[in-house]
């Protein structure tokens, strides 16, 4: 009978009454036994499945992935209703705030402006909301734990932001020359010690750090740049597999010149969509 109510709610109550039926009396021993702090793996799981069913451009996948991570969000949520602390409605409130209040060009008597003056604006009422008005760092805000060149490309916009950066993306491009030349004298150093595979490490991180920057100037993200550089190599790879393949060859057997000559038979085979935004 129980299960028949269920059905017939709407849908985002169907999810919470299932929720509730696997962490109740007579649940599921797995789902009974998780806490928010051991559901946080399964959340980084999902929104990474998300991104990929995003960037595969395929909607079936995204709508699929949409609901694992909407699934994640309220189990989360339930949780901390029954420790007494909030529930899915306090979360949904709290969201509607945030977002009515940083739109002040939207939902209040604010003019637009440009892209940059309503994220500078965006900005400044974030700064000054609660839980982001006792830090001692501008650069406090940004979740250690982000990807490293999600991390480099918000650390980077936010000291931006005080006016410490470059005037223009010439600038910066002469920086990354400069990194790249400190890489190569690291790289050609005699004495291969650790401390010197260390500093050119260094080195290279710097190259990438202010590449991350160059890609701010041009405006695109440094991380889907990568991501689709990375399925363009992927997408090449697997083509010249197959064309050995088909014609009996193992991939490994073949000699630097012999993979050339199927390498630039996919690059003109596999179309490779532009868009990365």
């Amino acid at each position: 009978m129980e299960h028949k109510l269920i059905e017939k709610a709407s849908p985002l109550i169907k999810i919470l009454e299932i929720i509730k039926k696997l962490r109740g009396e007579n649940g599921c021993s797995w789902d009974k036994k998780q806490t928010p702090k051991t559901m946080t793996i399964y959340l980084i799981e999902e929104i990474h499945e998300l991104v990929e069913a995003i960037n595969s451009g395929e909607p079936d996948a995204v709508l699929e992935e949409l609901g694992d991570v909407l699934f994640l969000i309220i189990f989360v949520a339930y949780m901390f209703e029954t420790t007494g602390h909030f529930n899915l409605m306090d979360v949904a409130d709290k969201n509607c705030e945030k977002m009515i209040n940083r739109h002040p060009h939207v939902f209040g008597d604010k003019k637009g402006g440009s892209i940059e003056d309503i994220r500078k604006r965006w900005h400044a009422i974030k700064m000054k909301e609660k839980n982001h008005g006792k830090s001692d760092s501008l650069l406090d805000a940004i979740p250690s734990g982000l990807p490293a060149l999600i991390r480099a490309y918000r650390i980077s916009e936010r000291a931006a932001k005080t006016g410490f950066d470059w005037d223009n993306i010439s600038d910066v491009m002469e920086k990354v020359n400069e990194e790249f030349s400190e890489f190569k004298t690291e790289l050609s150093a005699n004495n291969k010690t650790k401390k010197n595979t260390d500093k050119a490490a260094m080195e290279f991180g710097d190259i990438l750090f202010t590449l991350v920057n160059v890609a701010r100037f041009a405006h695109f993200h440094p991380e889907t740049a990568l991501t689709s550089s990375i399925n363009k190599f992927e997408k090449r790879f697997k083509h010249m597999e197959k064309s050995a393949s088909q014609k009996g060859l193992d991939l490994e057997s073949l000699t630097r010149e012999e993979m050339d000559i199927f390498w630039n038979e996919s690059k003109k085979n596999v179309t490779i969509s532009t868009d990365i935004n």
